[in-house]
């Protein structure tokens, strides 16, 4: 199992938790989803097949880039 912490910029409500959390819920893998509209950090913990590189794509693809 692995997890990988994100700075995103974006996040400013509720919603974009939500829409983070369950965006990224859907990729086969993810175990687990933590986004925090006051830090604008999100932690996610995932298995394989998930990958990084899938996780950060798919930040990007719903409008939530993240920093590194």
């Amino acid at each position: 199992m692995q997890t990988v912490t994100y700075k995103i910029p974006n996040i400013s409500c509720h919603h974009c938790v939500h829409t983070i959390t369950s965006e990224l819920s859907e990729l086969p893998g993810v175990k687990e989803v933590k986004a925090d509209k006051d830090t604008k950090i999100a932690v996610i913990t995932f298995d394989a097949p998930a990958t990084e590189e899938q996780i950060v794509a798919t930040l990007r693809e719903i409008n939530y880039p993240p920093e590194r």
